[in-house]
C-alpha cells in the first residue's frame, strides 16, 4: 500500500502525526522517502487494522522516476530495481570504471577514512548512517590501507569543507586520486532500512561526466555481479611480497614512533589487513613480519615465529579457505600460537572442522556490543563482516567464547587441543572503542607459554 493511502487512513498529515506522536515535518518526511519507519508500525496497524504487509517496503521501481530528475546527476541502482537519484562527488564513473558491489551500511559516527580504506570493505558501497561525512578531510597518517578499498560511498548531505588542523586533503579530491566515486542527496534512512528489511543485495553508482545514463545497460551489470557469496577477494588486497612493520600506535608526542622493545618474532598473514592490528601488535612486543594471504606454512615457518596471526579481510571465508585452511591445519600440527581477527577467525574455525555462513544483516560499525562468555563482561567493539561462524559446527575440542548481543552470532572462538584463539570483531577499533585492546596483551601471554622458541 502506498504513503499517501496509509496516511489517509489514518485522517490526513496532522491526525497521522498525533496519532504517532510525531511532526507534522516527519509525515512529510514519510512521504518524500515513500517509507514509514518500522517503530510506528503497531501504532499505525492498531489505528487502521492495516496488515504488516501493508506497511512494509514494496520494489519501489515504478514509484521513482527512471529519467534523471532536475539537479541529479548520479544513480544508485539496487538489484531488486530500485533507482535512487542524487548527486555524484568524487571521480566520475564510465562503463569502463563501473562501482559496483554489494550495498552496505556502517553506523560509525567518526572515522570515515579509516573505513574506506579498510580492505575488509572490498567489492562494498558503503551507505554511511551518520550524515556528516567529510567534515574533517583526509589525511595521510589514517589510512588503513594504501588504497581504498570500498567500490563507492553514499551519504545524505553535501560534503562540506573540512574543518581539522590535522586535515591535508578534502575528501572529494582525497576520492578522485583513488578514482572512487560517491554520491550524495540520497535518503540514507530509508536506504539503511531497506538493507536491513531485505538483507544484502548488489548495487551500481554511476556518475557519468557527459550526463549519459544508459540504465538497461546499467541494471543488466548489476543483475549480473555475483555478488559476494563465494567470491574470494584477500587475493586482491594482500600485500604482494613479505615485509616488516615496525610503527607502534599514534601517540601525541611522538605520533606512531618505532618501539624497541622487541619480545616475540610474529608472522601476521596478511588477508587484507588493517594497518592499525600491526600497531597494536608492536605496542605488545611483536617485531612483525607480514606476508601473503597465498603464504605456503613453509614459508611461514622459515621465519621461526614465535606465534602467527591471522588478520581481517573481505568477502567469503569459505572461498579462501580453499588455500589458506591446509596452511592452518599445518600451522596447528606444530601447535604455534593463533591469535585470528575477522576473516582470520573464520578461516582458524574452518581449520578446526567448523563452517561459516553468510548472515542476514552484517555487522558493520563502532557500536556492536559482545559478551564475553567466560566472565560475562560485555565489549562495545568495532566489527566488518558479512559472514559468521557456525557455533554448532565446531568440533568437540573447540568452543564459542564471545557472542554478539545483538543477534547472538558468533564472536569468539578458542581450541582446548591447540594454543589458539580468534575473535570475529575487530579489537585494533580505528574507528572505534578501545574495550577490546586487552587481546592483543592476551596473544602475548598465548605465546610466553606456547611458543615453540622458548624454553618451557
Amino acid at each position: 500500500m502506498n504513503i499517501d493511502t496509509i496516511i489517509a487512513r489514518l485522517g490526513g498529515i496532522e491526525q497521522a502525526a498525533r496519532i504517532t506522536k510525531v511532526s507534522t515535518e516527519a509525515i512529510r518526511k514519510w512521504k518524500q522517502a515513500r517509507a514509514i519507519p518500522s517503530k510506528h508500525w503497531t501504532t499505525i496497524i492498531q489505528e487502521t487494522g492495516l496488515e504488516l504487509s501493508d506497511l512494509q517496503p514494496k520494489n519501489q521501481t515504478d514509484s521513482l522516476p527512471t529519467t534523471c530528475p532536475t539537479g541529479a546527476n548520479a544513480v544508485l541502482l539496487l538489484e531488486d530495481g530500485t533507482i535512487l537519484w542524487g548527486i555524484g562527488f568524487g571521480a566520475y564513473s564510465s562503463k569502463d570504471n563501473l562501482a559496483i558491489g554489494e550495498i552496505c551500511f556502517s553506523t560509525s559516527m567518526t572515522g570515515y577514512q579509516e573505513t574506506l580504506t579498510d580492505p575488509s570493505f572490498a567489492g562494498q558501497i558503503i551507505t554511511f548512517t551518520f550524515p556528516h561525512i567529510g567534515n574533517i578531510g583526509t589525511n595521510s597518517d589514517d589510512n588503513e590501507a594504501n588504497q581504498i578499498a570500498a567500490k563507492g560511498l553514499v551519504v545524505k548531505q553535501k560534503i562540506t569543507a573540512p574543518s581539522n588542523w590535522r586535515s591535508e586533503k578534502t575528501l572529494e579530491a582525497w576520492l578522485c586520486d583513488h578514482h572512487v566515486t560517491g554520491i550524495y542527496g540520497i535518503d540514507t534512512r530509508t536506504l539503511t532500512l531497506r538493507i536491513r528489511d531485505h538483507g544484502p543485495q548488489s548495487a551500481l553508482l554511476f556518475w557519468p561526466e557527459d550526463g549519459q545514463f544508459d540504465l538497461d545497460f546499467l541494471q543488466e551489470q548489476v543483475k549480473s555481479w555475483p555478488g559476494l557469496q563465494g567470491m574470494d577477494l584477500a587475493k586482491e588486497v594482500t600485500c604482494e611480497k613479505p615485509y616488516t612493520w615496525k610503527e607502534g600506535v599514534w601517540h601525541w608526542d611522538n605520533k606512531t614512533a618505532t618501539k624497541t622493545n622487541k619480545t616475540y618474532n610474529v608472522v601476521a598473514v596478511d588477508y587484507g589487513a588493517k594497518q592499525n592490528i600491526f600497531r597494536n601488535l608492536v605496542e605488545v612486543g611483536c617485531q612483525l613480519t607480514i606476508v601473503p594471504a597465498t603464504a605456503s606454512a613453509e614459508e611461514i615457518l622459515s621465519h621461526h615465529p614465535d606465534g602467527v596471526f591471522l588478520s581481517n579481510g573481505p568477502a567469503d571465508p569459505a572461498a579462501t579457505a580453499h588455500y589458506t585452511v591446509p596452511v592452518l591445519k599445518s600451522l596447528l600440527e606444530k601447535r604455534i600460537p593463533i591469535f585470528g581477527i575477522c576473516l582470520g577467525h573464520q578461516l582458524l574455525a574452518h581449520a578446526l572442522g567448523g563452517k561459516t555462513y553468510k548472515l542476514d544483516q552484517g555487522h558493520r560499525g563502532a557500536n556492536q556490543p559482545v559478551q564475553d562468555l567466560k566472565t560475562g563482561k560485555v565489549e562495545i567493539t568495532s566489527q566488518n563482516h558479512g559472514f559468521a561462524v557456525d557455533p554448532d559446527s565446531l568440533p568437540a575440542d573447540a568452543h564459542a567464547t564471545h557472542i554478539n548481543l545483538f543477534d547472538g552470532s558468533n564472536e569468539g572462538i578458542a581450541s582446548d587441543t591447540y594454543p589458539v584463539f580468534s575473535v570475529q570483531y575487530h579489537p585494533e577499533a580505528s574507528p572505534g572503542p578501545t574495550d577490546s585492546h586487552y587481546l592483543f596483551q592476551r596473544f602475548a601471554e598465548l605465546m610466553d607459554n606456547h611458543s615453540p622458541n622458548k624454553k618451557q
